[in-house]
């Protein structure tokens, strides 16, 4: 007996068929479920058309160049799926060879040290299989402190492993497990061959779908869990058919629920970490703040998941509920005023309170700025910058909706105003004709000392004004340049009417330059310096002989 156990071990050593896993890695057929069955070897149901028969024999074609020449590829007869590709892991003689020792040893009484010798030779080959796929051998607490960057690579790699290892590694060794012990025995041989590496192989999964969360990982947790969800039929017909097996389907499936919960969870400490995002040093020149970039460039990577979230979002957001146990949260939450649109998702409502999250945020952050302007600029850019980002992704934009977005126009040019009578009106005061004219004081009725003075006031105030404002920042283009335009509406014709009711009194006097410093066209050229984020050094030379007396 010990020389048929030997000779069953020579051959499963010695007469395998060699797999290149690697080069199954990115074939295009083990990579969907939609993808199509192998042509007539696999079978096609009577109603397809011959023409996605050729994708099917050039997928077939790659997977035998990849198992060597003499091989073939064939349906399972256990319940299979059409992305499952069973190759020949023993030429059919060696086959035959295993068939005639296992039938020896099962009449002499030894079945179950044939078993236990068949799954320990193979166990090494399907091992050998994972470690050339870069399958780790790292226990659950190994996982959970790896790296992000580095498991993030591990997440990629192991989803296109799994994909080989499922539908082409376990379903060729179940099919082989058939092949030799059929009418046997049941499938106990196979699961000792597998176990180990499926245990591996999905334990991996396991510990990133209970490791912490933190936002950046989102994305790759939706890989995952479309990974699993498009691999669990496969999973199911591999393992779930015979009792010895069915426990590693189990913890398969387990998986998915534990993957949606942790996608749940980072969503929902996301809007949270938006909310709370505390206050620290204002943004120079009031630009985008790092927070309003990072969540819009985020909420657009969402709206590409949306297909997968929209079926793993159930429930809209609850402030009430969520915050219940956060104070300082639920407090916030409550400031929060987001419409309730008919008919949209839960995602779409968590999207939108996100962006709702957000702006009250910023609302806060724009209180550290010290200047009114600068303040109503920063909200103003910022809105405006959160309008774009809707706007320019489709999915997002029909998502957050067309009311929200109008609210959102009409705060940031309500913002626009708020700087524009901020910075302006103390200037434009300056060229009012209040308190100018005095009865009886001169001939002309105008007080040159009140004059003087505000020709003076109206210089100092807008060289102040150029000098800081030439520092601030409008990123977008077309924002600047209609902000420009707004305040030259504003500016231009009450300096233009002061200037051409005043100017030759001024004139005919003492210094005429030393108040009238600026022609029309010179405001309109210091304008457009304003919103450049450049330091007043910048333009200092350019402007000289608009300050020069």
């Amino acid at each position: 007996m010990a020389r048929l156990e030997e000779e069953l071990r020579f051959v499963l050593e010695n007469c395998c068929n060699d797999i290149d896993v690697e080069s199954l890695v990115d074939l295009r057929s083990l990579s969907t479920r939609s993808s199509v069955s192998m042509g007539d070897e696999i079978g096609c149901s009577p109603g397809d058309e011959t023409g996605g028969r050729d994708d099917s024999k050039a997928s077939a074609a790659a997977v035998e160049e990849a198992v060597g020449a003499g091989s073939t590829i064939t349906r399972s007869s256990y319940r299979s799926t059409p992305s499952i590709r069973v190759v020949d892991l023993l030429p059919p003689d060696a086959v035959e060879d295993l068939r005639s020792i296992v039938d020896r040893m099962f009449a002499a009484g030894h079945g179950w040290e044939c078993a236990r010798a068949y799954g320990a030779a193979r166990k090494e080959a399907v091992e050998l299989c994972l470690t050339r796929l870069g399958v780790d051998g790292l226990e659950i607490g190994d996982v959970q402190r790896l790296e992000w960057e580095v498991l993030e690579a591990n997440i990629r790699r192991w989803i296109r492993a799994a994909r080989v290892c499922v539908r082409v590694v376990f379903a060729s060794e179940r099919r082989l497990c058939e092949l030799v012990f059929d009418g046997l025995t049941d499938d106990a041989p196979f699961t000792e061959a597998v176990k180990s590496a499926a245990l591996q192989l999905f334990g991996f999964a396991e510990a990133v779908s209970t490791g912490r969360r933190s936002p950046e990982k989102l994305f790759k947790m939706l890989d995952l869990h479309d990974a699993m969800a498009d691999l669990l039929p496969d999973i199911a017909a591999v393992f779930q058919s015979c009792l010895s097996s069915e426990p590693i389907y189990i913890q398969a499936a387990e998986i998915l629920p534990k993957l949606t919960e942790a996608i749940r969870e980072i969503i929902s400490e996301f809007e949270t970490a938006v909310l709370l995002d505390p206050p620290k040093t204002p943004v120079p020149g009031g630009n985008f703040h790092p927070l309003t970039r990072y969540v819009m460039n985020y909420l657009g990577l969402i709206s590409e998941y949306e297909p997968a979230l929209v079926e793993l979002i159930a429930t809209s957001p609850s402030a009430s509920s969520r915050f219940s146990d956060t104070d300082a949260a639920a407090a916030a939450a409550a400031q929060i005023d987001v419409p309730e649109l008919e008919n949209q998702t839960p995602l779409a409502a968590h999207l939108t309170w996100i962006i709702a999250a957000l702006h009250h945020n910023l609302e806060s952050k724009a209180s550290l700025y010290r200047d009114n302007a600068l303040s109503h600029l920063f909200l103003m850019n910022n809105l405006h910058y959160i309008v774009q980002k809707v706007n320019a992704s489709p999915e997002l934009r029909a998502m957050i909706g067309d009311e929200y977005l109008r609210r959102l126009k009409g705060r940031y040019r309500q913002l626009a105003t708020g700087y524009q009578r901020a910075t302006w009106a103390r200037i434009l005061h300056c060229l009012s004709y209040e308190g100018v004219h005095v009865a009886g004081k001169l001939s002309s009725g105008v007080s040159m000392s009140t004059l003087r003075e505000r020709f003076r006031d109206f210089n100092a105030a807008f060289e102040e004004v150029h000098r800081t404002q030439a520092t601030w920042f409008v990123p977008d283009a077309q924002l600047r340049e209609e902000l420009r335009i707004s305040i030259a509406e504003w500016l231009v014709p009450a300096y233009r009417g002061f200037l051409g009711r005043y100017r030759h009194l001024v004139e005919n006097g003492r210094h005429p330059g030393t108040y009238i410093k600026y022609s029309v066209e010179d405001l309109e050229l210091a304008l457009s310096d304003f919103f450049e984020g450049s330091p007043a050094s910048v333009n200092r030379r350019r402007f000289h002989r608009m300050t020069t007396p």
